[in-house]
């Protein structure tokens, strides 16, 4: 058994592969080559922590088997441990034998990010060189990698609730992003930040619109990646109904979970015929992404478990091949 820690995925894994092996996750998902049954969520009201269990099974193009575990523990903090430990465990499809397990928290950060990164690749203009991020949380920094890595942003405008946290942050990726030569700027004007922006993406829990409607300008694209219950709400329904592609990582999950694209259906403010596909569909070419460098599109994700397996079976071929990891024999 090989166990993979974030640095070793870091050495042998990059965001661009990870961008196209999501391509390649959501088009087998579309296609109906992937069983990817409901979370399983145990309380553990003894110690007022939370199990999930998030199992898939892709065959397609490639075959992948694993199980990612979650646990939501807040009274961690209290003992220097993380309040929201991960862990993803993958499987040989042939032999259903543990082949390995590697650090959750990061794969769910880079397949994330690569999922975003896939569909700003799809959809965004190609001469995008403007980027806004609203939001500096634990997903910014493998969204903003994501961005850079699909198209070469020239300027990323960066906004936080809290001005000082994005100062801190747009300090943080100069360094670690260095190599993308990209100019971050922290904001604390949501107009500023939105306007003239190519690619708009918020990764925030907000329960409000992190931006306006009228911020948006003809031809940008925008990635809504943070709400993922009916509660939040990030992407403004002005946007949504002004938009010219709407496209999902999945129709099922964000119809069920994301709050700023159920609402706009309850309201009737769209129709479901204004949400116009998924991106796998986009990836088969059964469904048209942008039509012109005029159109207003937008991605919604809020995840898949065929995105961890597929994005973990990946890692575990590459890890293999470079002789990166620990091999266990159990």
């Amino acid at each position: 058994m090989l166990i993979l820690t974030k640095e070793d995925v870091q050495k042998c894994f990059s965001m661009k592969e990870a961008i196209e092996v999501s391509k390649q996750a959501l088009a087998m998902y579309t296609a109906g080559d992937a069983q990817v049954p409901l979370r399983t969520n145990l309380d553990v009201a003894l110690h007022e922590g939370q199990s999930l269990y998030m199992p898939a099974y892709a065959n397609g193009d490639v075959e992948a088997l694993g199980v990612k575990i979650v646990s939501a523990y807040p009274k961690n903090i209290d003992k220097g441990l993380p309040s929201i430990p991960a862990t993803m465990v993958v499987l040989d499809p042939e032999t259903g034998i543990v082949s390995a397990m590697i650090d959750g928290t990061y794969l769910t950060q880079l397949r994330t990010g690569a999922v975003q990164g896939a569909g700003t690749d799809l959809l965004a203009r190609q001469d995008a060189t403007v980027g806004a991020l609203i939001g500096t949380g634990g997903q910014a920094a493998s969204q903003l990698e994501a961005m850079l890595t699909a198209r070469p942003l020239k300027e990323v405008r960066v906004f936080d609730i809290n001005l000082e946290r994005a100062q801190a942050f747009v300090a943080q990726m100069e360094e670690l992003l260095s190599e993308f030569e990209t100019t971050f700027i922290a904001l604390d004007d949501i107009s500023a930040v939105v306007q003239g922006a190519d690619v708009i993406t918020t990764v925030t829990t907000s329960k409000q619109p992190t931006f306006k409607a009228e911020d948006v300008k003809e031809g940008a694209h925008i990635n809504g990646v943070g709400a993922y219950t009916p509660e939040m709400k990030e992407v403004p329904a002005g946007i949504i109904a002004r938009a010219d592609r709407i496209i999902f990582d999945t129709m099922d999950g964000v119809l069920a979970e994301a709050g700023d694209f159920i609402s706009p259906l309850e309201d009737g403010v769209v129709t479901e015929a204004d949400y116009h596909g998924e991106l796998g569909q986009v990836v088969r070419e059964e469904v048209a992404g942008r039509a012109s460098d005029k159109d207003i599109t937008i991605f919604k994700t809020v995840g898949s478990a065929v995105l961890d397996i597929v994005t973990a079976q990946a890692i575990v071929n590459k890890a293999k091949e470079q002789g990166i990891g620990l091999e266990l024999d159990v």
